[in-house]
This record gives structure tokens, C-alpha cells and sequence, in this order.
């Protein structure tokens, strides 16, 4: 394999080899991606992939929430957007524009400061836009995509585009596209209100999360969608599998839908239980569990 130094020395970004995904995620855990580019900014990332032409497997990586790396790591290329995709501006009185490497919370309260409600519950979201974006991620009944109107992507050769909110089939913490593409960014349409009632809406979503979930531990947020009528937490609470643990991974007896690390677990453990967790609960109740956690990567032989 060509070294990743040598794969585009035309491109301004900064190019690692072999670089731990335990830095990278919100369990912290995680194998080396063999390639972890972190682009200089949106031009040198077309440029970047226009130039090398890969045709291997490529992850987008936020802030690393919402997913699992196993422990083998990533024999593809991870593009990393934090601190480069992260533009938040007024386009007018009520639209804005949220890069995909801006955490969530960092949009919601640039919202606020705008005088626009509607993405107050943005900040209940542990990750950056481009991952909203991607599962339509949802927190305190609001969802991302409510007020999308149009997202702007890149392809696998650099190519970008615009793309409107009805080419996208939206559901349940799902996006679905027949492009192959990867979010750069989306234009929201909100409504005129007040800020200091917005940033009071926040203060209030946040403190109510800190109240029901196990906020200070590693943990990747939800790891179960919600079946429909349901609460995946209610279900695994049901089961008596608060408190249960597999090596260093536990289920948090703070909040049922949350799988901590506590200290030293491998991805392994963690994904393990996952699993456990899946088939107690459609073993007693009926019910199977889907993640919302995306699990990637190779297992250690």
C-alpha cells in the first residue's frame, strides 16, 4: 500500500498513518485507521480527493459519537471535519447555514444568538451536524431534518453539489440518498423569536439531560433506536439489565439505553454486549433492539 504521506503531496491538510481511533471516539475505543486525513479546508479536501482517486472504503468522523470502532481498526481512509467544515452564517432573516464539522451544540446556541428557534434541541445531540445530518439524529421531539431545506455534499472525487431536502428519503434516525455523497453542510429554515427565551430553552434541554443521562462517562449517547410505541431504556430497564457489565463495558444504571466504558473496555466487550443486550430483551419481551450506533472496523484475529 502507498504510504498516506505520499498520497497527495499537493493537498495542505495533515495526513496520519495508522492513527488510533480511541482518540477519535466518545467510548474511546478503537483499532488505527490505516489513512486519517484532516483536511486544511474545504478546497483542499475536493482537491484531496480528487487527486487520489481512492476507491476503498472512506469514513466521515465528527466527533466520534454514535459510533463503534472495533478493535482492529479501519483498513480505509477516515476524514476527519471537526475544526474545518464548521462554517455557522446567516443566509437571511430565518435561514442559516451549519457546517458538518460544527458540533451541534456550537449550532444550536449560534441559532439562539440569531434570534431563530426551532434548534434548541440540537444541543441535546452529542455530535456535529454532519452526523445529525446523516441518521437524522433527534433529541427532546425535535429531529434534524424538520427544518432542513437544502444540503450542500461532496462525492468521492472531489465533485460538490446542492442538494434539496425532498432528494432524501427521511425517517426514524435514518437519511437515505441514491447519490453517493457525504454531507459538507445544510441550510435550515427557522422561525424570528427571542434569543434570551432560546438560550433559556437550552439551559433548561441540557439540564435535563444531565438529569437522565449519564453525562461525565465515555459512551456514544443512544445505543438503541426507540421501537415504535416504546423506549428501548424502558425495555432494557424491564429486564434487569441496569448495572450489567461485560469486561469494562456496562449498561448505566443512570439511563438503560446507555452502554458506558468504564475505565478499560475493549470495543470488543462493548459491542458483546450490545448483543446481549439484544437478545435478553427480545428473549423476555419480544422486542428486537436496532442500534442507532454505527459499528465498523475489523475484529483482532
Amino acid at each position: 500500500m502507498m504510504s498516506a504521506a505520499m498520497l497527495a503531496p499537493e493537498c495542505r491538510g495533515k495526513v496520519k498513518e495508522q492513527e488510533s481511533m480511541s482518540r477519535h471516539t466518545s467510548w474511546r475505543v478503537g483499532g488505527p485507521a490505516d489513512c486519517f486525513y484532516i483536511p486544511a479546508d474545504l478546497d483542499d479536501l475536493s482537491n484531496f480527493l480528487s487527486l487520489t482517486q481512492y476507491e476503498g472504503e472512506l469514513i466521515w468522523l465528527g466527533l466520534g459519537s454514535n459510533l463503534l470502532v472495533r478493535d482492529g481498526g479501519i483498513r480505509g481512509r477516515v476524514i476527519y471535519t471537526v475544526g474545518v467544515l464548521d462554517s455557522l452564517y446567516l443566509i437571511s432573516d430565518t435561514d442559516v447555514y451549519l457546517g458538518a464539522g460544527a458540533t451541534c451544540a456550537k449550532a444550536a446556541r449560534f441559532c439562539a444568538a440569531q434570534g431563530l428557534v426551532g434548534a434548541e434541541f440540537l444541543a441535546g445531540i452529542p455530535g456535529t451536524i454532519g452526523g445529525a445530518l446523516a441518521m437524522n439524529a433527534g433529541a427532546f421531539d425535535g429531529e434534524t431534518w424538520d427544518a432542513v431545506i437544502e444540503v450542500e455534499t461532496i462525492n468521492r472525487e472531489g465533485d460538490k453539489f446542492v442538494r434539496a431536502a425532498e432528494e432524501f428519503d427521511i425517517s426514524y434516525r435514518c437519511a437515505r440518498s441514491r447519490f453517493q455523497e457525504w454531507f459538507l453542510g445544510a441550510r435550515l429554515r427557522l422561525t424570528r423569536g427571542d434569543t434570551e427565551n432560546s438560550v433559556r430553552r437550552i439551559k433548561a434541554l441540557l439540564a435535563k439531560r444531565n438529569d437522565s443521562q449519564p453525562v461525565g462517562y465515555a459512551s456514544c449517547g443512544s445505543v438503541f433506536r426507540n421501537p415504535e410505541g416504546d423506549y428501548a431504556g424502558r425495555l432494557i430497564e424491564s429486564c434487569g439489565l441496569k448495572g450489567h457489565r461485560y469486561g469494562g463495558a456496562m449498561v448505566s444504571e443512570k439511563h438503560a439505553n446507555f452502554i458506558i466504558n468504564t475505565g478499560r473496555a475493549s470495543a470488543a466487550e462493548i459491542e458483546y454486549l450490545i448483543h446481549f443486550v439484544q437478545k435478553i430483551v427480545f428473549k423476555q419481551r419480544g422486542v428486537f433492539l436496532f442500534t442507532e450506533v454505527k459499528i465498523i472496523g475489523e475484529t483482532l484475529s
